[in-house]
């Protein structure tokens, strides 16, 4: 007696198709491309959440860098200062602070000077 796979294949082709939700043309259809394109996206996916996390850095130090300048200092400098100063608050935390509380954000600066 042979065993054939036919709810099994079908349930795991449904399953690549499903996850093809709102892919253009035969790559959302067909189960060969679908599966290709699955694939892809996650290579894409694990990448791009290592890239997010460096672009978002490179992001907080632009801000950073912009409300510096207004205050007289460069980026480098102010970093230079904080550390000298014991002062551990991140770039995310300081580029959140100079964007919402700039009052907040010039004493630091100034306690920094």
């Amino acid at each position: 007696m042979r065993v054939k796979t036919g709810t099994v294949r079908h349930a795991n082709h449904k399953k690549i198709i499903k996850a093809t939700k709102g892919y253009v043309g035969r790559r959302r259809s067909v189960f060969k491309l679908a599966k290709q394109a699955v694939i892809k996206a996650g290579q894409y996916a694990y990448r791009d959440r290592r890239t997010k996390k460096r672009t978002m850095r490179a992001l907080w130090i632009i801000k950073l860098n912009a409300a510096v300048r207004t205050q007289g200092l460069t980026y480098s400098e102010f970093i230079k200062k904080l550390t000298e100063k014991n002062i551990t608050i991140n770039r995310k935390i300081l580029s959140d602070l100079a964007v919402k509380e700039p009052t907040a954000f010039a004493a630091i600066v100034e306690k920094v000077k």
